[in-house]
């Protein structure tokens, strides 16, 4: 399937057919694909949840309870969900292990290099720190990033899947000891193989006329 295809066929999956794996080697390809995600200078400020059984799903899906309920069969009938974590803070710890993680992967040919490498990363989150105060909210675009890389991937592999910011959060930071581990909850994502009660699939998908999202300058 090429580029414009998946993109085009891709939609939002609304039930998942209950008992479906998916093969072994699609997931390890989309895991591989969040692991290269970009980020802004390369801060990595996230951490993926990846529940493959029935138990761990079972433990996500405690967290679509009451108001999200809507999303706990999509969350049990899929073969992995994955809970999309970010850092609660770009500490000090976290940009070291960067750093070291690119010195062994041989990004830097000169001490110089890496220094400027360290100083230029560290300005940003500075920026973001002290002078924006958003340090969160950047952390947090970076987790959407590798979000839509992921829901590309999954459609050029023919994988169905559907993003919720429908659950408890809290919840599921307790569930899954988050905070103890300085992480939190952001997104789900679900993947696995539609049901016939999919309704989403039959109907057209609708965006706004090109000319109305494109500038051409």
């Amino acid at each position: 399937m090429n580029l414009a295809d998946a993109v085009r066929i891709r939609h939002t999956v609304k039930a998942f057919e209950a008992g479906k794996a998916l093969p072994s080697e699609k997931i390890d390809t989309l895991l591989t694909l969040l692991h290269q995600s970009p980020s802004s200078v390369n801060s990595q400020p996230w951490h993926f949840v990846v529940a493959s059984t029935a138990e761990g799903r079972a433990r996500i899906a405690a967290s679509t309870s009451g108001a999200f309920s809507y999303n706990e069969p999509k969350v049990l009938n899929a073969s992995h969900v994955i809970a999309m974590c970010m850092r609660e803070a770009m500490d000090e710890e976290h940009l070291q292990s960067i750093l070291e993680r690119e010195s062994a992967d041989g990004r830097f040919k000169t001490p110089l290099m890496r220094a400027n490498q360290d100083k230029s990363r560290r300005s940003y989150v500075d920026m973001h720190k002290y002078e924006l105060r958003d340090v969160s909210q950047w952390m947090e675009k970076q987790v959407y990033l590798a979000l839509g890389g992921l829901l590309l991937g999954a459609a050029v592999l023919g994988v169905d899947a559907t993003p919720m910011e429908g659950f408890d959060s809290r919840a599921l930071d307790a569930s899954l000891a988050l905070r103890e581990k300085g992480l939190t909850s952001v997104v789900l994502v679900a993947l696995g193989q539609r049901s016939e009660e999919d309704f989403n699939a039959e109907l057209p998908k609708s965006r706004l006329p090109r000319e109305e999202i494109f500038t051409f300058i």
